[in-house]
């Protein structure tokens, strides 16, 4: 059955879950977009969450430092669904403009691996030096 533009087997649990890992390819932009996407949300938004409970309970007692892990939180959502989309598109596209099928780890791979790059690019500071 198909409601819209995704299917029912696009789920977030059916994405995340890496159900169709064996039996599937993504071949339109929008399920390689979607898979991509939602990797890229949901690990960013596991990383944030570790570094938000951090922040929280080393800056506990500090009149305004323990809502800087609200700040974190936030940014946990606000950074992929804002670059994270373009990312994602960018890659999609060129996948789809190759006519390159994605298997489902891969989209795992491309989205993850966008938040291990932005949390590098955070860690080193590259980008205040440029």
């Amino acid at each position: 059955m198909s409601t819209g533009i995704l299917t029912e087997v696009d789920t977030i649990g059916y994405v995340l879950g890496l159900q169709g890992v064996g039996t599937s390819t993504l071949t339109k932009f929008v399920d390689m977009w979607y898979h991509v996407f939602l990797w890229a949300l949901f690990s960013s938004i596991v990383i944030h969450t570790g570094a938000a409970v951090i922040a929280f309970v080393t800056l506990r007692k500090h009149k305004f430092g323990r809502f800087f892990s609200i700040f974190i939180l936030v940014m946990g959502v606000v950074s992929p669904v804002t670059g994270g989309t373009v990312s994602s598109a960018t890659i999609a596209f060129v996948h789809r403009a190759s006519n390159l099928p994605m298997s489902p780890i891969l989209a795992m791979v491309y989205g993850v691996g966008q938040t291990i790059l932005s949390a590098c690019l955070g860690f080193t500071r590259l980008l205040a030096t440029l």
